[in-house]
């Protein structure tokens, strides 16, 4: 599902709604450089559709690398802004850009 980004008019903030569909998983959760990559610090509510969602206040005019952590397994976003390779984890992190 992608990510939905709305802008404030008065504030440089940036409300980004993160989604995974993860229909037969228990907790889900996005981690990123925005939250110092705590997942406890991401995460994400399941709705009765099998989706997982949350809504964060994020800076605007930045670029943030994320991933999301469903059942404790790494995932990215199909649908990122872009992918960077992180030579730390040996992969690819989706890239977010407000």
């Amino acid at each position: 599902m992608p990510i939905k980004k709305r802008f404030a008019k008065t504030k440089p903030v940036c409300k980004v709604t993160f989604s995974i569909e993860a229909k037969d998983a228990q907790t889900a959760s996005v981690a990123g450089d925005f939250n110092g990559w705590d997942a406890n610090a991401g995460l994400l509510t399941k709705q009765k559709n099998g989706v997982f969602k949350g809504v964060f206040d994020l800076p605007k005019d930045a670029s943030f690398e994320f991933r999301y952590v469903v059942d404790g397994n790494y995932r990215n976003e199909p649908e990122a802004d872009a992918f960077r390779h992180n030579d730390f984890a040996g992969t690819n992190n989706s890239v977010l850009n407000t």
